[in-house]
C-alpha cells in the first residue's frame, strides 16, 4: 500500500479581524479542494484558533507522521526567520507518544503568480488593460524592517513597473515609509489622473484596513481587494508544499 503524503499545515499570522481568520479559512478550502486526498491543517500565531501546538496535534490524532509546515506569509522576515520555527518546535516537542516529522517550507513571496493575483484584484475593482498605460499603481506592503524583506519588496515594485502600467511606487503600513497615502498624493502631485492602490497583503486585518484608509482619505481612483483565496495563490501554496517535498528544506526534530 502506497504511504499517504505527508500533510500540509498552514501556519497563518493571525489578527483580531474576524475577516482575517474566515479569509485563511476560504484559501485552505480551495487548497483542499484542488488537491484531493491531501490532509491539510491550519493554525495561527496569534489572536484565532487553532494554536500551532493544536493543529499539530489534530494532525497527529488523525494519523499524520509527515507534515510540511508552509508560512502563510509574502515575505521572509521576522516571522518567517523566527516566530513559526520557535513555535513549530515547540509543538513538536510538546507531543509525547507521538513522532511527526516536520518540514518547514518557503514563504509566499516573491513569485509571479502573487503578481498575477495583484492583476486579478486590479481588473476586479476596474482597471481594464487598455488602462493600464495611463494608471499609476501603488503597491501598497504591509511592510518589514527586516532588509531582506524590505530589499525583496523593492525588487518586485521594479519588476512590476516593467509590465506597461504608467507607473509603480511601493508604500509601506508599517515599518519604513512611505505610507499609501503620502504615494498617492505624491503621484497626483505629479499629474497622474488615474492612481490604484494594490494590496499586497493576504487578508483583511490592522494593517490591510490601514492601507485602505490611506487610499480613500488620500483619493485614489481605484482600490483592489486583498489577494486572499485568489486561484494564482492557492495554486502557490500547493507549488511551496510540492517545492518543500522534493527540493533541501529546513527540517524539524521529530517529537518522540
Amino acid at each position: 500500500m502506497t504511504a499517504p503524503p505527508p500533510a500540509l499545515l498552514v501556519v497563518a499570522h493571525g489578527s483580531r479581524d474576524p475577516r482575517h481568520a474566515a479569509t485563511v479559512g476560504e484559501l485552505v478550502a480551495r487548497v483542499r479542494r484542488s488537491r484531493p486526498g491531501l490532509t491539510v491543517g491550519t493554525s495561527f500565531l496569534d489572536f484565532a484558533e487553532p494554536s500551532v501546538p493544536d493543529a499539530l496535534a489534530g494532525l497527529a490524532a488523525a494519523g499524520a507522521r509527515e507534515v510540511v509546515a508552509l508560512p502563510l506569509l509574502l515575505t521572509r522576515a521576522f516571522h518567517a526567520k523566527s516566530d513559526i520555527p520557535a513555535a513549530l518546535a515547540a509543538a513538536s516537542r510538546a507531543m509525547p507518544g507521538r513522532s511527526v516529522g516536520v518540514r518547514l517550507g518557503r514563504v509566499l513571496g516573491p513569485s509571479p503568480l502573487l503578481t498575477a493575483a495583484l492583476e486579478r484584484r486590479l481588473a476586479q475593482a476596474g482597471v481594464r488593460r487598455a488602462e493600464r498605460a495611463a494608471t499609476a499603481v501603488v503597491l501598497a506592503s504591509a511592510g518589514s524592517s527586516d532588509p531582506e524583506a524590505a530589499a525583496v519588496l523593492d525588487g518586485i515594485a521594479r519588476q512590476w513597473r516593467g509590465t506597461g502600467w504608467g507607473a509603480v511606487r511601493l508604500a509601506h503600513a508599517s515599518a519604513r515609509g512611505p505610507r499609501t497615502e503620502e504615494v498617492v498624493r505624491e503621484l497626483r502631485a505629479a499629474g497622474w489622473a488615474r492612481i490604484a492602490v494594490a494590496p499586497y497583503v493576504l487578508a483583511p486585518g490592522f494593517l490591510p484596513n490601514r492601507i485602505a484608509r490611506g487610499a480613500r482619505e488620500a483619493g485614489a481612483d481605484v482600490l483592489a481587494e486583498v489577494l486572499g483565496p485568489a486561484p494564482e495563490v492557492v495554486r502557490l501554496l500547493v507549488r511551496r508544499y510540492e517545492d518543500a517535498l522534493f527540493a533541501p528544506a529546513p527540517r524539524l526534530a521529530a517529537a518522540a
